[in-house]
Order: C-alpha cells, then structure tokens, then sequence
C-alpha cells in the first residue's frame, strides 16, 4: 500500500476514534458492547466453519463405508468402536441400535454374529415404526445440534445496527440540548456532537455486514447438511423396510 493509501485509510479510522473520545458515556458504552459482540461473532464464525466442514467431510467417508456394506447392518456390526463420529453415523447407529433391540433375543444374537439364519430377520409394520421413530427423533436432534451458535450469531447481526441507531438518537439528542442550553445554532458547536453521535451507527454497521454475509454462508452449508440427513434417513428407513418387513403383528 502506498504512503497516499495510507493516509487516506487513516482518515475514516482518525474520525473514529475522535468521534469515540468525544460521544457519551452511553455512546462509548454501546461501541464497547458492539465490539465485544463483534469478537464473539468472529469466534462463532470460524468455530462454526471448521465444524460444518469437518462434518461434511466426515460425512462424504461415512457414506462412501456405508454403501460398501451388503446390507443395512453390515456398517453397524462392523464399523470400529470409536463410537459415530458424525450426525449421519449417529443417527445410523442409534436407528440400527433400536432395530436390533426389537429383534427376538435368538434372533438378535443371530444377527449380531453373523450367524445362519439371520438372513430371517425380520420386524413387524409397528416395530418398523418404532426404528422410524427413532430415526426422526435423531435426525431432529441433530438438526438442532449443527444450529447452535446461529442464533447468537442472527442477533449480533440484526441487534448491532440497531443498537447504533439506538446510541446515535442518545447522541442527537445530547447535542440538541446542548444547543439549547447555550442558545446558539452555530455549526461549529453542534457539529462535534453530532459526528459523535453517528460513530455508534457506523460500528454497528461495520459489525452486522461483515456477520450477516458470514451468516448466509453458514446457513447455506447448515441447509446443505439438513438436507443430506433428511434424504440419508429416508434411503436408510427405506433398505430397513426392504429387508426386515417380513410378518405380521
């Protein structure tokens, strides 16, 4: 950057800072909430993009073992014992462990050690709808699971302007009766105020863009994952059906 970008970047960060030292006790105090909000926003942000990403990719390997598998247990009963790393392994795990649950104890057995008959396996339309509830259970909660943290961040965006429009009214208002109380309408005494007034709007502003754009793009990939667990339950309540719906009861 040249030594003239420089200078003409020092300008708005100088008018700023003046305009901070001169506003109010109310006016420094919402710039100080302002700018503790913005840090925790940017720890929100980075925090909550390694996560989705981490997730994302966990999911793409889960999927690719899953599919692999001969039949829709294959994953579960041979999958290693780290325990799910990732919201479509869990709600995978806890579906398979509901399904396995209701199977006849021989049965289970049976199935659990691969042993002949267990290809008989089978569940009855109301066990069926008890893995099924088990399966949107999960997936609700790990909706909710990936959502937390944008929340804070939706209300740092939409409370940070608001709250500079808040300090710029105080301000206004500081600098109108000020005014009156000197008996003079003179630019140059009531232009100070003002510009200080104005310095909470522009923090709040320079806080919200900034959030609201790395909002949007959370909540696209939060949509994104949503979407992959909704169709993963319905391909898993699917092969469930296909293989285990077998009697009566």
């Amino acid at each position: 950057m040249t030594v003239s970008g420089l200078f003409v970047f020092s300008l708005p960060v100088a008018s700023l800072f003046g305009g901070f030292m001169a506003s109010n006790m109310t006016g420094k105090a919402i710039v100080c909430i302002q700018l503790a909000s913005s840090v925790l926003a940017a720890a929100i942000i980075i925090g909550k993009n390694r996560e989705l990403n981490g997730l994302a990719r966990k999911s793409r390997i889960f999927l690719r073992e899953f599919l692999k598998g001969r039949d829709v247990l294959d994953y579960y009963l041979l999958r290693n014992k780290q325990g799910p790393q990732n919201s479509l392994e869990r709600i995978y795990a806890r579906t398979c462990e509901r399904m396995v649950k209701l199977l006849d104890p021989d049965m289970r057995r049976s199935v659990i050690g691969r042993q002949s008959g267990a290809e008989n396996a089978a569940l009855s339309p109301r066990e069926i709808e008890l893995v099924r509830g088990m399966c949107e259970n999960t997936v609700q909660e790990e909706e909710i699971r990936i959502e937390q943290g944008m929340g804070v961040l939706a209300t740092i965006v939409t409370a940070s302007p608001m709250l500079g429009l808040l300090g710029t009214v105080w301000g206004v208002l500081d600098a109108f009766a000020l005014m009156g109380d000197k008996g003079t309408v003179l630019l140059s005494e009531i232009a100070p105020a003002i510009s200080a007034a104005l310095v909470t709007t522009v923090v709040g502003l320079m806080v919200a863009i900034p959030c609201a754009i790395s909002y949007n793009n959370l909540a696209t990939k939060v949509r994104h994952l949503t979407t992959d667990m909704d169709g993963f339950a319905d391909e898993l309540l699917g092969r469930i059906a296909c293989e285990f719906q077998g009697r009566d009861g």
